[in-house]
C-alpha cells in the first residue's frame, strides 16, 4: 500500500496543478506565460506542480488593479431583485410585450370573434356526438337497440 502511495500522491498533485493552471486566467499567471507553466508541470513531474502552487499564480486579488477576465462580468455582491436594474428592465420589457399583445387583440377583434365562433361550433359538435353516444348506450342497455354490438363505421 505504501508503494502505491509513492506513485499516486505525485500523480494527484500533478493532475491538480495541471487543472489549476488551465483554469487560471492568463493575467494571473506569474513570472512565465501560462503555456510555459503547463509544460513545466507536465515535464517536471514532482517539482513542476510544487513550483506552480508556490510561485506560479497570483493567490490574492491584484492590489488596486482591475479584476481578472473571469471576474469582470460578474457582480461583486448579491443584489435583491427589486434593486437589480437588469431584473427591473426585464420586467419592463415583459410588461411592454403584454401591452402590445392586448393592443393587437383590440385591433384584431374580428379574428378573435371568428376564433371564438369556431371554438363554439366545435364544442357544439362534440356535445351532439356525446348525446348521440349516450342515447346509443342507453338503447343497448335496455335491449331495444340493434343486436350488432359493433358501432357503425364513421
Amino acid at each position: 500500500m505504501l508503494r502505491a502511495l509513492i506513485y499516486i500522491l505525485p500523480l494527484a498533485l500533478t493532475i491538480f496543478a495541471f487543472i489549476d493552471c488551465l483554469n487560471t486566467p492568463e493575467d494571473e499567471a506569474k513570472h512565465l506565460p501560462k503555456i510555459a507553466w503547463v509544460f513545466i508541470i507536465l515535464l517536471f513531474w514532482i517539482v513542476g506542480p510544487i513550483v506552480w502552487l508556490a510561485a506560479g499564480k497570483v493567490r490574492h486579488a491584484p492590489a488596486g488593479g482591475a479584476p481578472s477576465e473571469w471576474a469582470r462580468g460578474r457582480r461583486g455582491t448579491w443584489v435583491a431583485p427589486d434593486d437589480n436594474p437588469d431584473f427591473l428592465n426585464s420586467l419592463k420589457d415583459t410588461d411592454k410585450k403584454d401591452g402590445d399583445k392586448k393592443d393587437a387583440g383590440r385591433t384584431a377583434g374580428g379574428t378573435q370573434d371568428a376564433d371564438r365562433a369556431e371554438a363554439e361550433a366545435r364544442l357544439a359538435e362534440r356535445e351532439a356526438d356525446l348525446r348521440r353516444r349516450e342515447e346509443e348506450l342507453k338503447r343497448r342497455e335496455s335491449g331495444s337497440g340493434p343486436e350488432d354490438p359493433t358501432p357503425p363505421a364513421a
